[in-house]
């Protein structure tokens, strides 16, 4: 195995699972050349249906170079509405065309503005608003603009489907892992604010996501960060100064120290629901994603273990949990973490079985509260990790919108894929919160910043 890129192993990527050197090049220098169209899997009804019975007004947005939640703030805001309002189903980068459904609570055609660089086209109505399990996956087509070793693909290629026990076949696989973006591309810092939030620390979590300055970061941003940091180690911190400081394009931020001047919060001795108050400045979907990004990190960290110890990916050993594929969904092999079985000593031939035919997968933990662990040694692979975290499921009983159950996920995510080579195209499709960068960085090799 390859040694991964320093950046990548501060979200607990460690390895690349081909050791064929990279094509090189990069991705997203125009946004066409990165498309994401949404596998939807969700019904409604005709737009003239009562709003009564069916209050949601559901749109399928073409968004260039827009990421989500900034265009669910400026469609709210356009519409004169609470942001809380819209829902979709699953987020999107900005730096690509993209195409997904939203729904609108309470809303008519006739309410929608026109903004900038969006399509949008009425789809219908519902019920109940759009949820992450309503996306069955993402297709994609990406161009790598000036690879320097296109040539070198077809290796790659071929050493992927030997990991996806498919050595004959057309399918490619990768370890599941959440990509940089999860943790945030320029300034991966939500899952250190997720860890703090877990063991309850408040006033880490806060100054983790307002302070705490990256390189990567422009000067103003940088600058501001660091007072915020030099404030938050006096005596009497100065939140309003804070304030004036934050550029006004980080509103989340703005938001939090706005909160923090109302509230007085004082130094570390301060009342600690002073800066979970805070903390509950962000909406919340970013709440509940900061205490995501700590459970993917730690399963970054067991897959990256379970790569260092040469386990396969593709079936599974004793101890393994497994579950089984959604059926239902014809683009993309879509794990139902809902149906799981223990492969023990007994069932594990059995279950190589289901997986060698591609209706089942091994999968890992994202810890919660109702997590129970695996058997044998990918039990043990698990328990290490979350020892060395610091991370029990009982922890996971949080307040608010910070509380998680837990679930499991794959640990392999495998596509059928083509490959172009004039320009350099990938084409394929990924069931839903599996990322585009778990397969692109295994061809790329590159700074996980150019993904």
């Amino acid at each position: 195995m390859r040694e991964a890129h320093p950046r990548e192993r501060t979200v607990g990527i460690q390895w690349y699972v081909s050791d064929a050197d990279g094509v090189g090049g990069r991705l997203r220098e125009r946004p066409d050349a990165f498309r994401v169209r949404e596998l939807e899997a969700f019904d409604t009804e005709p737009v003239e249906s009562g709003a009564g019975d069916y209050p949601y007004l559901v749109l399928r947005a073409t968004l260039t170079g827009w990421d989500t939640n900034d265009f669910a703030s400026r469609l709210s805001d356009a519409m004169g509405i609470s942001r809380e309002r819209v829902d979709w189903a699953g987020t999107k980068d900005k730096h690509a065309v993209t195409t997904q459904l939203f729904s609108v609570y309470d809303a008519d055609p006739g309410d929608l503005p026109e903004i900038r660089d969006v399509e949008i086209e009425v789809v219908g109505r519902a019920g109940r608003h759009l949820s992450y399990g309503d996306l069955a996956g993402n297709a994609f087509e990406i161009v790598v603009r000036e690879p320097e070793n296109p040539e070198n693909a077809d290796e790659i290629t071929g050493q992927l489907r030997a990991f996806a026990g498919d050595a004959e076949g057309d399918r490619i696989g990768v370890p599941n892992v959440f990509g940089h973006q999860r943790f945030g591309s320029r300034r991966p810092v939500t899952h250190q604010v997720g860890l703090a939030i877990v063991r309850r620390e408040w006033r880490d979590a806060v100054l983790a996501y307002v302070g705490n300055a990256f390189e990567t970061e422009p000067d103003d941003t940088r600058d501001a960060r660091q007072f915020v940091d030099e404030q938050a180690a006096s005596d009497d911190p100065d939140w309003g100064a804070c304030l004036d400081r934050m550029p006004r394009k980080l509103g989340y931020e703005r938001s939090m120290l706005h909160r923090l001047q109302e509230r007085g919060a004082g130094d570390a001795d301060g009342e600690p629901e002073n800066w979970r108050h805070a903390l509950e400045a962000v909406p919340s979907n970013l709440q509940r994603l900061f205490v995501n990004a700590a459970q993917s990190y730690a399963f970054n960290r067991i897959l990256s273990e379970r790569l260092g110890r040469e386990l396969p990916f593709h079936e599974p050993v004793a101890g393994d949990v497994c579950c089984f594929t959604d059926n239902d969904v014809d683009a993309v092999r879509k794990p139902d973490t809902d149906r799981l079985q223990r492969a023990t000593a007994e069932r594990v031939d059995v279950l190589t079985r289901h997986c060698e035919r591609g209706r089942a997968f091994v999968t890992a933990p994202l810890i919660g509260t109702e997590t129970e662990f695996a058997e044998g040694e990918p039990g043990e692979i698990e328990r290490e990790v979350f020892d060395d975290l610091g991370l029990e499921p009982g922890m996971f009983d949080l307040p608010g919108n910070f509380e998680s159950t837990g679930t499991r996920r794959a640990i392999l995510v495998d596509t059928a894929m083509t490959v172009e080579h004039d320009p350099l195209t990938f084409t394929f499709a990924l069931p839903s919160g599996s990322y585009a960068t778990a397969v692109l960085r295994e061809y790329l090799k590159s700074d996980p910043m150019e993904l």
